[in-house]
């Protein structure tokens, strides 16, 4: 009979080890090393954080009128996206162009009179020179020039207007953004002040909410702030406090900056966490160092002989993805933040190639 051979490749050789150490420390009553991930627990400046709604709202959100009286012509459709000066809506406009037509007119008229009465004055001077006019003469020549000059300066002024008025008739978009209500249609009749569109700048957008007035000495423009969504929190910042507060329900308006890449759209509704007191400063841990149990939240702190050991906290104020927390973690300790749910107090751990400072 032909002998067999075997082949063992270096891979299996290494799983053969590992199994044979596992199976070694299950008979000798020992768990195997379990695979974590760490970081360090800090000494950070916290304060307890207090949630009241928000809405996201546009920086620029108008209610775009018409300046001028017509009949409407013409309005840009609903969901149109404009760029600052794009039209918005038109507005019958001949009456205004014959008005500069007519103003035109008239300048050209006075100008070409004031270019004679020019000459007329030249001639009277010349002749009262010689003593064939009286002086008087002049004087009246002198006096019809100047008067008309005023009337040319009026014609000028009103041929502006005109032209302004035909501008107007061409309804502009203040700013960027899009069209999301037409409040006018075509054939209606417009006249100055009557909305005309609803223009909201979608890019620039920011959080709207209303802190109770008792936290005015807390709060301050450019202070980190979280916005919540979903079960989700980023961080973002105070833009404006309106250090103004309402009588009847004591509450002052705070603007909080969008931070970018959120997806949020105007109308949005989430929770803004802004501190209810002075900071503190507390030890923190990463959110995911927390594992939550029936009887209470606990942290794995890794000892120096590379074990693990489990303690009971009490969790407070938190900043982002840090909590504070209370129960025998001193900053600079490390703590699993994974591979701890299956973890057992006093097994052994070994770290993943990459340990993290969260």
């Amino acid at each position: 009979m032909k002998q067999k051979k075997w082949v063992w490749s270096k891979a299996g050789l290494l799983l053969m080890t590992v199994a044979l150490e596992t199976s070694a420390q299950a008979r000798q009553g020992q768990q195997p090393p379990a695979l974590v991930e760490i970081a360090q627990a800090s000494a950070e400046l916290m304060a307890p954080q207090v949630y009241m709604p928000g809405t996201v709202v546009s920086q620029n959100d108008s209610q775009v009128s018409a300046e001028i009286t017509g009949r409407v012509t013409w309005v840009a459709a609903e969901g149109a996206l404009v760029k600052e000066g794009d039209l918005l809506a038109k507005i019958d406009s001949r009456n205004h162009q014959l008005a500069v037509d007519l103003n035109q007119s008239q300048v050209l008229r006075l100008e070409a009179r004031i270019v004679f009465l020019k000459a007329d004055l030249a001639r009277q001077q010349e002749l009262a020179e010689t003593e064939y006019a009286p002086t008087s003469t002049v004087e009246a020549a002198a006096s019809t020039l100047a008067m008309t000059e005023q009337e040319l300066a009026q014609a000028r002024i009103a041929l502006e207007q005109s032209k302004i008025d035909l501008e107007r008739t061409q309804v502009r978009a203040p700013f960027p953004g899009r069209v999301v209500e037409r409040l006018a249609q075509a054939g209606e009749y417009s006249v100055p002040g009557r909305q005309i569109v609803r223009l909201v700048d979608t890019e620039n957008l920011e959080v709207r909410g209303q802190a109770p007035v008792n936290l005015a000495g807390v709060l301050r423009d450019g202070l980190v702030v979280s916005l919540r969504k979903d079960g989700q929190s980023r961080a973002s910042a105070i833009r404006a406090l309106v250090p103004v507060g309402d009588t009847i329900s004591r509450t002052m308006e705070v603007r909080v900056t969008v931070p970018e890449g959120t997806g949020y759209v105007v109308g949005t509704a989430l929770q803004i966490g802004v501190p209810s007191s002075a900071p503190a400063e507390v030890v923190a841990v990463p959110r995911d160092a927390l594992v939550l149990r029936s009887d209470g939240t606990y942290v794995f702190r890794i000892t120096a002989e590379n074990t693990a050991e489990r303690l009971l906290v009490r969790t407070g104020a938190a900043s982002g993805t840090r909590v504070a927390v209370v129960g025998g973690v001193e900053s600079g300790d490390r703590v699993v933040v994974r591979g701890g749910e299956r973890l057992q107090p006093g097994q052994t751990v070994r770290f993943d190639d990459t340990e993290t400072s969260r």
